[in-house]
């Protein structure tokens, strides 16, 4: 399994995200420029220019047509995935970490950072059809939760949103009231910050990475704790096999502390898990710095990996991947 490397960023990823269809891969770095590459041979298509920060998250429509992006020049831009034009710009008075659409793309849920006086809160915004129909208000703001929230995705039906992040206790909220339904249990859940969090394909479960050098795959209606991956090194991105029952964590020690060791022993390599019996059952070696971005091609069948390297990596699997028997 070749890696193809994608060599387009200049500063750390971010965040990763392929469209519906596979064939798009969306690329978030530190750098300000969101890029877009062919998932096949990792082909640089294009730039999405316009933000003046950090771009932290990323997401992109059903139908592939429009991109939204969250930076730490607090705002949330929207974009023509073709053109590369800017459609519309939200603007916050603090970071936004973190950007998702609703199921139908009429919502999306936002996060921004504490700042200055501000605390951190999600915002639900409605996304209209038609860009110069669009509207700076929100449909709800969230506040509550002490610390940066990492992420939040909606749950299923766009009835409620998921949230996580520096006070590692993932909340449920009712997406049309604001109301707390639901919190992990904190005998149960992770005890440092959540860096991040994936729902599996049907929305039936996701995947949380965190700081306390575990993963921890929940139940999404009830938030009941299933299944817990233990490494041995911080998890700074989560991500599931479509296909197999395979979980995949990435991480490495903090980005400061990477100097002073071999890239070997950084322990940078992508681990894969077996979802069901929670062991470990490969590795992909290859970055010079931590994982800060994984995700899953819809078909199972590559994934990339972006590190603080600066490249995404593309692996395509090899037949035997989809034979391993433990």
């Amino acid at each position: 399994m070749r890696p193809i490397l994608m060599k387009g960023h200049e500063r750390p990823l971010t965040f990763l995200k392929y469209n519906r269809d596979g064939d798009l891969l969306f690329s978030c770095a530190k750098d300000h420029t969101p890029t877009v590459w062919f998932a096949d041979n990792g082909e640089r298509l294009g730039t999405y220019r316009g933000h003046n920060g950090a771009v932290w998250s990323c997401d992109v429509s059903r139908d592939s047509m429009r991109l939204i992006t969250g930076s730490a020049d607090q705002t949330v831009k929207l974009w023509n995935v073709q053109t590369g034009a800017q459609l519309y710009t939200f603007n916050f008075g603090s970071p936004a970490r973190s950007v998702d659409f609703s199921v139908g793309e009429k919502l999306a849920v936002i996060t921004t950072d504490p700042f200055m006086e501000l605390t951190s809160a999600i915002h639900v915004k409605r996304i209209a059809r038609d860009p110069t129909e669009q509207t700076e208000e929100s449909e709800l703001v969230i506040k509550g939760p002490q610390g940066r929230i990492n992420r939040a995705v909606w749950g299923p039906l766009n009835r409620t949103i998921i949230s996580a992040g520096e006070d590692a206790i993932i909340r449920i909220w009712d997406s049309e009231t604001g109301k707390l339904l639901r919190e992990a249990d904190k005998e149960l859940g992770h005890k440092k910050t959540i860096t991040s969090l994936t729902k599996s394909a049907d929305g039936s479960h996701f995947l949380t990475g965190s700081l306390d050098k575990s993963a921890k795959l929940w139940d999404t209606r009830t938030l009941t704790l299933i299944k817990t991956y233990v490494t041995e090194r911080p998890v700074n991105a989560v991500a599931m096999s479509p296909l197999l029952d395979h979980v995949v964590l990435g991480g490495g020690q903090d980005a400061s502390a990477v100097t002073t060791t071999d890239h070997r022993a950084g322990k940078f390599e992508a681990k894969f898990f077996d979802k069901i019996l929670q062991e470990e059952i490969g590795g992909v070696k290859g970055h010079f710095g931590p994982i800060n971005a994984l995700a899953f091609n819809p078909d199972g069948k590559s994934f990339s990996s972006g590190g603080e390297d600066g490249y995404v990596r593309l692996h395509h699997f090899d037949p035997d991947y989809f034979n391993i028997k433990i």
